[in-house]
């Protein structure tokens, strides 16, 4: 059986949208002795012994801080995400921390990293080009000059797995260009959302471009938070309402239908020289997992 959450979801922290109005308070709340920071350098996360390392306020007094993010509470201490730089602390790349913490703990991160992220890309107001600041303890920006607010964006992806039929025993799985090319490496089909389109719409059109299949049910599944830099990705399951297939060689190095057997032993990691998948991480895994497993009605 698979389970949820996904990696970089269920977070266990309470944003505090209420203390966010108060500047003043969310700078006592900085300079609590029970503050905890999660430091970033370069958008690393600070660890140790393949852990997250958090940081209490006198240890970071003497660091450069670059910017601080207000994440909310955590167990009733406030907790925040610093982006410094340091040559006495082990920073290491989110993704690969992530498959060694707890779920909860990779929500955190999501959050903390994504929002530094953001900051850092957005340092002017696209209405006007003057330079802009947090506010919120980092919730938003405001501009300096026209004053307009700026949220941070996140960026929806569709993600599906296309069943050949109802009931039916094959799905479709698609190799990327690139490192992928000649491996046993396959993946469900994705794509970013288009502005005035539904998720239904979204998922049908990237099959269509992706594997000139055409599909009919979609039935969303889950989501997952993807913090590099910031998507959404909405998993879903479809039926196809055509066979055959014809790829888009610009997008896809391949595109194939498997049964229900492979795909099964691709998620077990049985016969990873005939067919490997995304692992556990990756939503991906669940999608085929799921259908696999028959925890979906297709």
């Amino acid at each position: 059986m698979i389970e949820l959450p996904h990696t970089f979801a269920a977070s266990p922290i309470d944003r505090g949208e209420t203390l966010r109005r108060d500047e003043e308070k969310l700078e006592l709340l900085r300079q609590h002795p029970a503050a905890k920071f999660l430091l970033f350098e370069k958008l690393k996360v600070a660890t140790s012994s393949d852990a997250l390392r958090w940081h209490d306020a006198e240890e970071i007094k003497d660091l450069p801080q670059e910017q601080t993010i207000f994440l909310g509470l955590l167990d009733d201490q406030p907790v925040f995400a610093l982006q410094t730089t340091s040559t006495e602390i082990e920073f290491t790349d989110c993704r690969q921390i992530a498959a060694s913490i707890p779920t909860p703990e990779t929500g955190i991160l999501a959050h903390a990293r994504a929002q530094l992220d953001w900051h850092q890309r957005n340092p002017y107001c696209a209405q006007c080009g003057a330079k802009s600041h947090p506010e919120r303890g980092g919730q938003i920006r405001r501009c300096d000059g026209c004053e307009h607010h700026i949220f941070p964006r996140t960026d929806p992806v569709a993600i599906m797995l296309i069943i050949d039929e109802p009931g039916g025993d094959r799905c479709l799985l698609g190799k990327p260009l690139g490192r992928f090319a000649n491996t046993p490496f396959y993946t469900s089909l994705a794509g970013f959302l288009e502005q005035g389109e539904s998720l239904e719409e979204g998922v049908r059109r990237e099959v269509k471009e992706e594997a000139g299949i055409t599909v009919g049910q979609v039935r969303y599944h889950s989501s997952q938070p993807w913090p590099v830099p910031s998507q959404l990705m909405i998993g879903c399951h479809g039926i196809a309402t055509t066979q055959d297939i014809n790829i888009d060689p610009e997008e896809m190095a391949d595109v194939k239908w498997f049964s229900r057997a492979e795909a099964r032993a691709a998620v077990e990691g049985t016969n990873p020289e005939k067919l490997s998948v995304p692992g556990k991480m990756a939503i991906a895994h669940h999608l085929i997992g799921a259908w696999v497993y028959g925890e979906v009605d297709l």
